[in-house]
């Protein structure tokens, strides 16, 4: 399938499901595949917007930032994750996210 193709096909879902937030993450996913990073962090930054419980999106949302050198945000979505994370008990998400912080602890 064409790039430009799944990027309309997941801008109909999200026309039609504007309650589920996935296909909002599946579209901020294929932007940074494509290598359009700077739409996918638009999309992540809209996604925690509407919906602050959707887990995944931080790690990706955070990896996205640190991709663009945005090492502050990126520390900040990392511990919204982790908050996040915790309060949902995503224990598997929550260790990643943790992961990821001493990560971009360490190198910076």
């Amino acid at each position: 399938m064409d790039p430009r193709d799944r990027i309309a096909t997941f801008k109909i879902h999200i026309a039609q499901t504007p309650d589920d937030p996935f296909p909002r993450y599946a579209l901020a996913m294929e932007y940074r595949s494509q290598g359009h990073v700077d739409k996918s962090k638009l999309v992540f930054r809209d996604l925690i917007a509407q919906f602050p419980d959707y887990v995944p999106t931080y790690l990706m949302y955070g990896s996205t930032l640190v991709e663009l050198g945005e090492k502050d945000a990126a520390r900040e979505v990392f511990t919204k994750g982790i908050e996040v994370a915790g309060r949902k008990r995503d224990a598997h998400a929550k260790n990643e996210l943790q992961d990821a912080l001493e990560h971009l602890r360490r190198d910076s």
